[in-house]
């Protein structure tokens, strides 16, 4: 077996970015060197890693060159230049997850039609290359009002996605290729965080409930585990594990779904990296989303998954009308809360609906660490000087 700790061995990372700094967490856990490439030079990895190049993620000469001077790549964003890729797995070098999953995954149209095309349940929907191709199809009747608006690409916590209601919803909408679904009415938000080795063992962490804010669209809250029935729950992991099986996939995937009024699991999107749903397991598992992650793309014995203890993640964000130097007022407040332990992401301005940090609330009584989440999210407040 390859030696990965205390060697010459060099990780890289396209994305230097909060999950990224968590990974890093697990990287120097194992002292794996560990290089970064990203585009913002203050990116929240910079001053941890071992090497950090500037440079941008959507550019092939930048992500080429970066991919020569590392042993195996992975990324904490998608969002990245795959005829990169494509070359650098040409001429040998070890990717995971694969370039061939992530040109499926970085499109929602080419997610979508995956689905459809395994057998893996989903919202009906349709593909449009331009927003006014879309219009044409609406001003003569040929799709309902409403349905889900969606980039097909570079859409992330709720960027990208718009409820539409009427004609007039449209004007808001940038013209680019999309999707849109039907409206599904549900019942609860999953996620399911599934991990894969090259040797094919497998691993999925707890069913997670995921609460949203209205009006960001983002995860206010991931609840671990789900508060639904067993049964559920073992079909939303088993359609997990299909996804990761049809994709052949190799590292670790979060799939997101709906649970409809009739109890039936609907892929809505999946991440293929460490995902906010699965924060939670920092404190909360045995072992944790990323530490699983470095497991499974160097093909080590996958960890176990299960929870020592209920968890709850509350996601920290910029409130609305501050922007600029960060300030997390009320800290102390939460710090003195059994079983609250905060994550700041090391961004040093704030903006309205940012993600800036999270909070991890453990307690063995599920329903207690709702309470405490609420009062967490009440209590802290990330706003900023100048306002």
């Amino acid at each position: 077996m390859k030696n990965y700790f205390s060697s010459d061995f060099k990780l890289g990372v396209l994305g230097g970015g909060q999950l990224g700094r968590m990974l890093l967490a697990e990287t120097q856990k194992f002292d794996i060197h560990t290089s970064i490439l990203d585009g913002n030079k203050n990116a929240p990895c910079a001053e941890i890693c071992n090497t950090f190049v500037v440079g941008d993620l959507l550019d092939f000469d930048a992500v080429y060159n970066f991919g020569k001077t590392v042993d195996l790549l992975t990324i904490e964003i998608e969002n990245v230049n795959l005829d990169a890729l494509d070359k650098l797995e040409s001429e040998g070098l070890t990717i995971f997850p694969k370039p061939k999953d992530l040109r499926v995954i970085q499109s929602k149209a080419r997610q979508k039609n995956f689905y459809v095309d395994h057998q893996i349940p989903t919202a009906p929907f349709s593909h449009y290359a331009y927003l006014e191709e879309l219009r044409h199809t609406l001003e003569n009747d040929i799709i309902d009002f409403p349905f889900v608006w969606k980039a097909a690409r570079f859409g992330y916590d709720g960027n990208g996605v718009k409820i539409v209601r009427n004609l007039d919803d449209l004007n808001s909408l940038p013209n680019v290729e999309c999707i849109t679904e039907k409206l599904i009415p549900f019942k609860n938000e999953l996620a399911v965080i599934v991990a894969r080795n090259s040797d094919g063992e497998t691993t999925t962490y707890p069913v997670v409930e995921m609460e949203f804010h209205p009006e960001a669209n983002q995860v206010e809250y991931v609840i671990c585990p789900a508060r639904i029935d067993s049964k559920v729950a073992d079909k939303a992991r088993a359609v997990a594990l299909k996804v990761v099986k049809e994709l052949d996939f190799v590292g670790l995937l979060a799939v997101e779904m709906f649970q409809t009024k009739n109890n039936d699991i609907l892929v809505n999107e999946v991440a293929p990296r460490p995902h906010n749903s699965g924060h939670y397991s920092i404190e909360a598992s045995y072992t944790n989303q990323f530490e699983q992650h470095l497991r499974s793309i160097l093909n080590l014995p996958l960890g176990n998954t299960d929870s020592k203890v209920a968890g709850i993640m509350v996601n920290l964000v910029g409130a609305e009308g501050f922007s600029g130097d960060v300030i997390y007022e009320n800290l102390n407040d939460i710090l003195k809360i059994d079983g609250v332990t905060p994550h700041i992401y090391g961004k040093k301005e704030t903006r309205p609906f940012r993600k800036m940090g999270h909070v991890t609330i453990v307690n063995k009584d599920i329903d207690k660490a709702r309470e405490i989440a609420q009062e967490v999210k009440e209590t802290i407040k990330v706003i900023s000087k100048n306002n």
